[in-house]
C-alpha cells in the first residue's frame, strides 16, 4: 500500500491578545484576530478536504485539543507540546505515520491547493521541500522521511526573524536534496497587513461590479 501523504497545520486557538502578536502590535489585537480566523478558516475549508492528503491540526495550546474545538473540519488533532517551533516541528515529523509530511503556517493568505500539492510533487524527487516568506522565514517546510527523518533536524534556527530560512538551510543534512518553493508573503506587521487588504479589495471590486449589473 502507498504511503499517506501528510498535511499539518500548525495552528494557535483564536483567541483575542493570543495571536499574531506582532500584527497586532501594528493594527491592534481585534483586527489581528479577524485577519488570523479568516485565513486559518478559509485555509482549512480549501486544504482540509483534499482527499489528495491525510490533514493533521497541530494546535497549541495544548488544552485547546481537549474539550469544544475552534475549528470545525474532519482532521486529526493533536497538541503541539512544549519547546520552540523547531522541536515541535522535528516531534510532528519524527511522529506521524509513514510518508511523506508537509508543515504549514496559517497567516499565508497566498496559499493555495496547488502550493501544497507542488510541495508533495517535489518531494517526489528531493528529499526536502522549503517555500520560502518575504520576510526571510518559510512558509512551508516538507520532508519525503524515507528512509527515515534526518537528524538533528531544525535546531539553532532564529525563528521570527529574517534568518530563519538561511538557519534552516545550514542545519539541512549535507547533501541531502532539496526543492524551492515559489515566495510568499508572510503577514506578520502593517505594512504587510495593508499590501493584502489593498490586494483583496482589487481582487473584490470586478466580483462586485458584476453583481451589480
Amino acid at each position: 500500500m502507498r504511503p499517506s501523504r501528510h498535511l499539518v497545520l500548525f495552528l494557535r486557538a483564536p483567541r483575542l491578545g493570543r495571536v499574531k502578536s506582532r500584527l497586532a502590535a501594528g493594527i491592534g489585537a481585534l483586527a489581528a484576530l479577524r485577519f488570523y480566523r479568516l485565513v486559518s478558516e478559509r485555509l482549512l475549508r480549501d486544504l482540509g478536504c483534499d482527499p489528495r492528503w491525510r490533514c493533521h491540526l497541530c494546535v497549541t495550546p495544548d488544552r485547546a485539543v481537549r474539550g469544544r474545538r475552534p475549528w470545525r473540519v474532519a482532521a486529526h488533532y493533536r497538541a503541539q507540546g512544549g519547546g520552540d517551533l523547531g522541536e515541535r516541528m522535528a516531534r510532528v515529523f519524527r511522529s506521524l505515520p509513514p510518508g511523506p509530511a508537509v508543515i504549514i503556517g496559517s497567516d499565508i493568505p497566498a496559499m493555495t491547493r496547488a502550493h501544497v500539492a507542488g510541495a508533495f510533487a517535489a518531494l517526489g524527487g528531493s528529499e526536502a521541500v522549503l517555500g520560502p516568506a518575504e520576510d526571510g522565514g518559510y512558509w512551508l517546510i516538507g520532508l519525503r522521511r524515507r528512509p527515515r527523518v534526518p537528524w538533528p533536524l531544525l535546531r539553532d534556527v532564529r525563528w521570527s526573524s529574517p534568518d530563519a530560512l538561511a538557519d534552516t538551510l545550514k542545519g539541512l543534512p549535507r547533501g541531502m536534496s532539496l526543492a524551492m518553493l515559489e515566495t510568499l508573503e508572510d503577514v506578520d506587521d502593517a505594512a504587510a497587513y495593508r499590501r493584502w487588504l489593498s490586494a483583496r479589495r482589487a481582487s473584490d471590486a470586478p466580483a462586485a461590479a458584476a453583481s451589480a449589473r
